[in-house]
């Protein structure tokens, strides 16, 4: 008897429904089970828990000949989320529950020995797939319920063992659909524990407005000074005056961490942005991404976040180098032998780091112990088009003493946040029939052109900047863009000399 039961694989980001043919013979003279359909080590495992997990259930399981085939059979099939549709269909070709159930519907989730359901990564996007390809029914375990109802319309049903899916599938003891409201809005005010407070750092009032600038239009930012100067403290403020993420951005980013199995039970959809903050030691494929099965990097768990990289100097340059791409293209391609894979990789890039070797390059205080040549190898660690493609550079000087003393409090993070909300609307705004943009860093050439209106006096600075500090054109553009956030944060429509003043400010000293 033959049945057919519905799964899902997950590739990349992406799910790709796969059919559990089972077909078995009971007039074999000798047991077997073969597994066929490219399943990687941890799928041909599954037939040893489906038979236990099916007798410890009080079912029975034939010790007659059985193969199953996972298709398609081109599909390299990892993991353990095709144990419960292997034993699924396993019972409907034994004829222990009825097929017509099967119909419309999509197990998903690991067995153990004893008949329990067990938790499985990915299920957000196989319950995408699944409502994309017409299923109304998606069956997976208790604690994975809440992630699947995410997607809406269709029916999550949490499952805790085989034997109460049979009797489900029978109707001798229905299982309620998943009643909840993950996407139900959240308090955007809600701090995150050990989140720093603009309000609690002295002094750098000139560091903070770049930093709002670039919160408000998603542009990278590169902070230079001297150690101790406070540069990864004001890195990990900037987190809070991020505005929230939208109900399509949460679900972007939760897909990303479905994948790689790191949301939690009880809040399955992320609020809050993304901060990922990986040390210098870091591999390129833990930064961008890769493997033999091809995962999610730093960059990728950063998306619609922040990517801090402290000590960005000290990362190894062929590091840094493979972050060209996907801070222009705002993906990461993933290329290997049997096909390409595309994550996505919309950050803003936060850089810290000293001015040379010993850190004290530049600064009144104290003596530099570095020679020229010591502190031209340590700068050049960071490639001429890295340094291109960063619209904000900023020196972060040493705080004077009294100003730690002052009992004055700064403006708090919430009123800076406020100003950075208000910029980002305008923005969704005038991006309405532009869907693929969300802030003003991911304009492209003719974008700009759109959007990006000069008044006269300030095309007249412009020019002349570009000509007297040879920008590129990728600079220029950059500038453009620059000026158009800093018009936003001051509700301006058309962008001024000011703007453009404060634009050209944060570029590098020496282009």
């Amino acid at each position: 008897m033959l049945a057919i039961v519905n799964t899902c694989a997950v590739i990349g980001l992406d799910g790709h429904i796969v059919e559990v043919q089972t077909d078995f013979n009971p007039r074999a003279h000798l047991p077997s089970f073969n597994l066929v359909g490219l399943p990687g080590a941890a799928v041909r495992e599954s037939k040893e828990r489906a038979r236990s997990a099916i007798r410890n259930s009080g079912l029975r399981f034939p010790n007659k000949a059985y193969v199953v085939n996972l298709s398609p059979a081109d599909i390299n099939k990892h993991g353990p989320s095709y144990d419960l549709a292997i034993a699924i269909g396993v019972l409907a070709a034994t004829d222990q529950i009825p097929l017509h159930t099967l119909d419309s519907a999509m197990f998903v989730g690991e067995l153990s020995l004893d008949g329990s359901i067990r938790h499985v990564k990915g299920v957000l996007p196989m319950a995408y797939t699944a409502a994309q390809e017409g299923y109304d029914t998606v069956f997976v375990p208790e604690e994975d319920a809440a992630e699947a109802a995410l997607i809406e319309d269709i029916h999550v049903i949490p499952v805790r063992s085989i034997g109460q899916l049979v009797e489900h599938l029978y109707q001798l003891n229905p299982i309620g659909a998943y009643q909840g409201d993950p996407l139900a809005p959240g308090d955007a005010s809600v701090t995150v524990d050990g989140q720093i407070d603009f309000a609690d750092i002295r002094g750098q009032e000139h560091v903070k407005r770049a930093l709002e600038v670039a919160a408000a239009g998603n542009h990278n930012i590169l902070m230079s000074g001297p150690p101790g100067a406070g540069k990864s403290l004001q890195a990990r403020a900037l987190a809070g005056i991020l505005p929230s993420l939208t109900t399509q951005e949460a679900l972007e980013v939760t897909r990303i961490y479905s994948i790689v199995d790191m949301l939690s039970q009880d809040q399955p959809l992320i609020r809050q942005r993304p901060f990922r903050a990986p040390h210098h030691t870091i591999s390129q494929v833990g930064l961008v991404g890769g493997g033999s099965i091809p995962r999610p990097g730093e960059i990728s768990l950063a998306h619609r976040g922040v990517l801090f990289l402290d000590e960005i100097n000290e990362h190894p340059s062929k590091v840094l180098e493979v972050l060209r791409q996907p801070i222009e293209d705002k993906i990461v391609t993933i290329s290997r032998a049997k096909g390409s894979i595309t994550f996505p990789a919309n950050f803003l890039l936060v850089g810290a780091r000293n001015p040379c070797p010993c850190g004290f390059f530049g600064d009144p205080k104290h003596s530099c112990r570095c020679t020229p040549n010591q502190i031209q190898r340590y700068q050049s660690r960071i490639s001429g088009p890295i340094l291109d493609r960063i619209d904000i550079h900023v020196e972060v000087p040493m705080v004077d003493f009294d100003k730690l003393l002052s009992d004055r409090r700064a403006e708090s993070t919430l009123d800076i946040r406020r100003r950075v909300e208000g910029a980002r609307a305008r923005q969704v705004k005038r991006f309405t029939e532009h869907p693929g943009l969300f802030a003003n860093a991911d304009m492209s050439v003719g974008e700009i052109d759109d959007f990006c209106e000069l008044s006269e006096d300030a095309r007249q600075i412009l020019t002349l900047s570009v000509r007297r500090l040879q920008l590129s054109a990728r600079s220029y553009h950059r500038v453009l863009k620059l000026s158009r956030t800093i018009a936003d944060l001051e509700c301006a429509e058309d962008i001024q000399v000011p703007h453009v003043a404060e634009a050209l400010q944060y570029r590098p000293k020496i282009e």
